[in-house]
This record gives structure tokens, C-alpha cells and sequence, in this order.
């Protein structure tokens, strides 16, 4: 681990969350962009026929396998392995892979003040978000609102309170906003003519389900694309056996690796 990364640990560690600059490469981030309206426009035609549109604009869910530009994304990740290690003092896995492209004047759920996961541990976490910029984060088009050291803070606080006191997000496109997923968080306003978007990732302990089953998404087949990162991000390592067969299989065989505590 350099001393970035011990920096960043400890800014998880107290302020509950920290932003790694400019990370991914600006020609991965145009084709991210590039695929996004593509993405949304299929996300918006399953919700409108299954009746859950209302309050979802430009909010999108499980991008993994829509273009390889995504698993490209997750792979680059990979440089972060060190923090996610610290922060959650063993494994992970990918829990959701989502995305927002956050309009003027849009609305939607990701705008109301909210934390990820609803519940704690004094001694150990168990979640942790990535949010990937894919355009600038400015206080003028919505910059995530974040409230510092509330990781531990059970009440939701007032949106008052809220407000006054959060911390905004600011960076430049490529950067990687890490947070608590305890924290109390809230998409800002864009009040700009231009989209804000982002890609928005969560990664948990290995016990817990998956938003979305991604090592059956992204296919058994395709393992061999495989290298340790993206098998363990992935969830391969922390598959549960479907018949006696699979379970009673040499170690290294298993589908519930060692490790996945």
C-alpha cells in the first residue's frame, strides 16, 4: 500500500468518504457516455411496460453486460484493490452496477437524502460506493451532497440539517468518489443545460446477495476471461452449489471459496 492510498483509507476511516483524481483514462470515459442514452432508453422501455417509471429519470440499474465498455471499467478498478481491502479487511464483490445521467431539473429517488444500506457494525463495514465521474462535479450541476462523519449516525437528519451541513463532491471527469455506504447521501440539483452523469457501483462483503446474479450475467463461459480481480469482483468465488455433485469437489473446485467472510 503507497501512502495515497493510506490517505484515503484514513479519510474513509473518519470523514467517510474521499475522491481519487482524474483515475480513469478520459477515452474509457467518452465511450462510457457514448453508451449510456443506449442503456437508458432500454431500462426506460422495461419500466414503462412493467408500470415502475414514475420517479426513475435518468436513473439506470445493472449496466454490466450492456456494452464492454462496462466490464472495462469494473477491470480498471482493479487499482483500487488496496482501499477496498482495507476498508472492508478482507473480500467483496460487486453488489450493484448502476448509473445516473442527471438532467436540469430532473427528479428522481437519487435526489432524496438516503444512505445505502440501512443497517451498521461498530467493528467491521460491510459496503462500500463507488461513484465514477463522468463528466466535471461542480457545485452548479449537481455535484453529490455528502455528510461528513454521519456513517455512524442512525436518524436520517432533517433535510434542514442536512443541507446546511453536508459537503459537496466536487472533481474532475475520470475521478472516483468513495463512500461509506452508511453515509447519508443525496444526488444534487443540475442547473445547468448540460447532463451530470455518472456511474454509480457498490461493493459488498461476499455473504451478501447481489443486487443482480453478475458471475451468471457476465457467464460461466466466459471465466476464462477471467483474471483473479475481476473472478473475485465478480462473485465466481462466492457461488453456492446447485447439486451434491458440485458441492463434493476437490478445493480448489469449489464454488465457495476461502475467503468470502
Amino acid at each position: 500500500m503507497n501512502t495515497t492510498d493510506a490517505q484515503h483509507d484514513i479519510e474513509l476511516a473518519t470523514a467517510g468518504w474521499t475522491i481519487i483524481p482524474r483515475l480513469i483514462a478520459i477515452t474509457l470515459i467518452d465511450s462510457l457516455i457514448g453508451a449510456l442514452p443506449s442503456s437508458l432508453a432500454l431500462r426506460d422501455e422495461i419500466r414503462q411496460r412493467n408500470g415502475v417509471l414514475e420517479n426513475s429519470a435518468g436513473t439506470l440499474h445493472h449496466l454490466l453486460m450492456d456494452d464492454e465498455c462496462y466490464v472495462e471499467l469494473l477491470a480498471q478498478l482493479a487499482v483500487l484493490q488496496p482501499i477496498f481491502r482495507h476498508f472492508f479487511a478482507g473480500n467483496f464483490v460487486l453488489n450493484s452496477y448502476g448509473g445516473v445521467i442527471n438532467e436540469r431539473e430532473s427528479r428522481s429517488y437519487v435526489q432524496s437524502v438516503h444512505r445505502d444500506i440501512r443497517f451498521g457494525s461498530d467493528s467491521r463495514r460491510f459496503m462500500l460506493n463507488a461513484l465514477i465521474m463522468l463528466d466535471d462535479f461542480t457545485l452548479e450541476n449537481g455535484a453529490t451532497h455528502v455528510l461528513s462523519h454521519s456513517q455512524n449516525v442512525q436518524q436520517q437528519p432533517a433535510d434542514e440539517d442536512f443541507y446546511a451541513n453536508a459537503s459537496r463532491a466536487i472533481g474532475e471527469r475520470g475521478s472516483v468518489l468513495l463512500f461509506d455506504s452508511r453515509m447519508w447521501h443525496a444526488t444534487g440539483r443540475n442547473m445547468t443545460s448540460a447532463p451530470r452523469r455518472a456511474l454509480t457501483l457498490t461493493f459488498t462483503s461476499p455473504f451478501f446477495k447481489p443486487q443482480l446474479d453478475y458471475a451468471r450475467l457476465f457467464g460461466y463461459n466466459n471465466l476464462d476471461r477471467c483474471d483473479p480481480w475481476m473472478r473475485q469482483v465478480l462473485g465466481f468465488n462466492a457461488r453456492v452449489p446447485t447439486s451434491l455433485d458440485e458441492f463434493y469437489v476437490p478445493l480448489e473446485q469449489r464454488f465457495y471459496q476461502r475467503g468470502q467472510d
